[in-house]
């Protein structure tokens, strides 16, 4: 017994004597971490790089020369991180974006009511949704937003520029707006904007009946709403469907894969590849309409991400033409992770790949090759005839005689 207490006392009174001294060797350590073999030093790294942040945000805070406010400097620095990578398709949404992101991909927003793409001097007008302010305004597809307010667009990001243009319901926004060689400054008024994503028209080949259905966007929901109108279209007599996806620049990955399934009965839709998961296949999730219904697909330039996905399994698959120009190329696909300030990172996180194994491309600022049509077609600007529509029904007229 009294050994035992002993022997006890002893390693207690060895504890406090090695407690401050190991103390002192991990602070030592902390500032010389060259010394440490590889392995330990790599653990150390992310704690110091966290401590290389915070004591920078701390300095400029508390004694830089004018006061800056600390959000601020977060959103910069987090901003500027995202931006050294050289990848167009990864940004970085403050708290204020990002709830306009998350509003558009559940098919509403507050804005204008016109859907863009970036463009070296601003936005580019790919489409302008019914009954909202800017089509009330006269603008039209094809016009390019050079300035908001007094703040020039040139060589801002898509996300700040679409920022600048949405607000709340209800408020002033002015946009200067170049469109066939004119320059005009459009006054409007912010409202509560719903985005129709899918549009039913019929026309007539040789008196037979056929569904144009024009596909916008992906938001949630999309598939759902593309299958009530195919349906519907069906019912109504329709003997093929001309699936239209000019201007769609995408959406959520999950519903191209659902909109795909409305035409493929079985097999591959698309796969990915990415470091953290791996291969992936995604398949056809089933009760898809009759095959022997005709199938075209329309697509230009600025088809993109999710629709070239559709597109590219429509053409691999033989399911359906494609028709009109090559595609944007964005083989490349992004996870959106919410952040604790209220922001999100959108993070290219692998590449997706069509049933033929082959990438639409552009990773980092490269363009890719995109989707190449079957049936080459453009539509002219300045005319009222809609030529692609017109060779994707010739199109689909030699799929109806079969």
């Amino acid at each position: 017994m009294f050994d035992h207490r002993r022997k006890r006392h002893s390693l207690v009174a060895v504890l406090c004597l090695l407690l401050p001294i190991l103390l002192l060797v991990g602070i030592w350590l902390g500032g010389h971490p060259s010394v440490l073999p590889g392995f330990l030093r790599d653990s150390l790294a992310p704690e110091r790089d966290s401590r290389v942040i915070e004591e920078t945000l701390d300095a400029i805070e508390t004694d830089y020369i004018r006061k800056v406010d600390r959000d601020r400097l977060v959103n910069e620095s987090v901003d500027g991180m995202v931006k050294s990578l050289g990848d167009r398709f990864s940004h970085y949404f403050d708290p204020r974006s990002y709830r306009h992101f998350k509003e558009t991909t559940e098919g509403a927003f507050s804005g204008v009511g016109i859907n863009v793409t970036g463009h070296r001097r601003g936005l580019r007008v790919v489409e302008v949704i019914p009954n909202s302010p800017a089509q009330r305004a006269g603008l039209r597809r094809g016009a390019l937003v050079v300035a908001v307010g007094k703040r020039a667009l040139a060589g801002r990001s898509s996300q700040f520029a679409s920022g600048l243009i949405r607000g709340k319901p209800g408020t002033r926004v002015t946009l200067t707006v170049l469109h066939r060689g004119r320059r005009r400054v459009v006054p409007l008024t912010r409202a509560r904007v719903t985005v129709p994503s899918v549009e039913l028209a019929y026309r007539r080949i040789d008196g037979r009946k056929v569904a144009v259905v024009e596909l916008t966007s992906f938001p949630e929901r999309a598939a759902e709403l593309a299958r009530h109108v195919v349906d519907r279209a069906l019912a109504a007599g329709a003997k093929g469907v001309i699936l239209d996806l000019r201007g769609n620049g995408g959406g959520l990955f999950s519903e191209a894969v659902r909109v795909s399934s409305i035409f493929i009965p079985e097999g591959p839709i698309v796969s990915t590849s990415s470091r953290s998961r791996g291969r992936r296949t995604y398949q056809a999730s089933g009760r898809a309409i009759p095959p022997r219904i005709p199938l075209v697909v329309v697509v230009d330039g600025e088809t993109a991400s999710a629709a070239e996905i559709v597109a590219g399994a429509m053409k691999d698959r033989k399911r359906g033409s494609v028709v009109g120009l090559r595609t944007f190329g964005k083989g490349v696909f992004q996870e959106v992770r919410p952040l604790p300030n209220g922001g999100a990172l959108d993070l290219t996180v692998g590449q997706y790949f069509t049933p033929s194994g082959r990438s639409p491309g552009g990773v980092g600022n490269r363009r890719g090759a995109g989707i190449t049509p079957d049936v080459r077609a453009r539509d002219a600007v300045g005319t009222p005839r809609d030529e692609a529509l017109e060779a994707a029904l010739r199109t689909l007229a030699g799929r109806l005689s079969r």
